[in-house]
């Protein structure tokens, strides 16, 4: 650029030196324009040699993003070089302006923070590849379906429909329910006198029926894990076991074994205990004998 702005200056004496002064101006902007379009050029050309190796559409969506984001840095430094550039052929100093720039830019770097913080996270969070597109994430107090990543934000969609944005920078944790594989955990309760090893042996023969269905069989990618005695409820023995499952299949798979162990149990006389409560009645109502029934089964036995 500089020795196409030597040459120009060469022009004859008799020429205008605002005619001058414009065709040096008209010169930066053609090469701004040219190095602006090589740039991005060059950009694409790696993403898209980079994205022909890739398989997955996030990772090649992530790569499109960070494209995106690289094309618009370099229209900024080009930009900004080539403003200097006419403001010095104007004979506009330079050295106060950036001065001023420097000033101004520490004043907008406090204001604008956040915004600044939001795009430095989505950054990290793009080139890291913690979030993608079509994930079911928790962050922070909001879960739901990634529909979007960018440098400024994800957007999530909850299982009622409603639409969150998240900021990148207030993104401190994130929490992936379908990164490669995930567990179907459920924890079962029965009576305490059910006998434990009919009832293990029983979710075991529904984890193997589960298992063995058609529709399922994809989605379920190891026989029920049996952990066995969980805790001592209140009313009931858990008992806890797990599938491994394909990503974001764990609640599907879940519902549809609890289905058939609910049949299962019922078949077989074991009991889902419920909260019992044990009523000791008054003088009067020993002679009655009472009996009360509510929402939870509630005894009273006379004397």
């Amino acid at each position: 650029m500089d020795v196409v702005l030597n040459g120009l200056s060469n022009f004859p004496e008799g020429m205008n030196e605002v005619v001058r002064t414009a065709l040096r101006m008209a010169v930066i902007l053609v090469l701004a324009w040219v190095a602006s379009q090589a740039v991005h050029r060059l950009i694409r050309g790696f993403r898209l040699r980079l994205t022909a190796r890739m398989q997955d559409p996030e990772a090649i969506q992530r790569a499109e993003t960070l494209g995106r984001a690289l094309r618009y840095a370099a229209s900024v430094m080009v930009t900004a070089l080539a403003t200097m550039l006419m403001l010095s052929e104007l004979g506009v100093s330079v050295a106060p302006l950036l001065g001023a720039a420097g000033v101004a830019g520490v004043a907008i770097g406090f204001g604008a923070q956040s915004l600044v913080k939001d795009y430095f996270a989505g950054l990290s969070i793009l080139l890291e590849d913690q979030v993608r597109q079509g994930d079911v994430v928790k962050l922070g107090d909001h879960t739901g379906v990634v529909e979007e990543v960018t440098l400024r934000y994800v957007r999530l969609r909850d299982y009622d429909g409603h639409v969150h944005f998240v900021p990148n920078g207030r993104i401190d944790s994130v929490i992936s329910m379908g990164r490669q594989f995930a567990y179907a955990v459920v924890d079962i309760g029965v009576a305490y006198a059910t006998q434990l090893d009919h009832a293990i042996r029983t979710m075991e023969a529904v984890g193997r029926e589960l298992t063995a269905d058609p529709t399922h069989q994809g989605h379920i990618l190891s026989d029920l894990e049996m952990a066995g005695v969980e805790r001592w409820a209140d009313s009931a023995v858990v008992i806890r076991a797990r599938f491994k499952v394909a990503p974001l299949q764990q609640w599907s798979v879940r519902r549809a074994y609890l289905k058939r162990l609910k049949e299962a149990f019922d078949a077989q006389g074991i009991e889902i205990p419920f909260p019992h409560v044990t009523v000791v009645p008054k003088a009067n109502d020993l002679a009655l004998g009472l009996t009360v029934t509510n929402d939870r089964r509630i005894s009273a036995e006379a004397g």
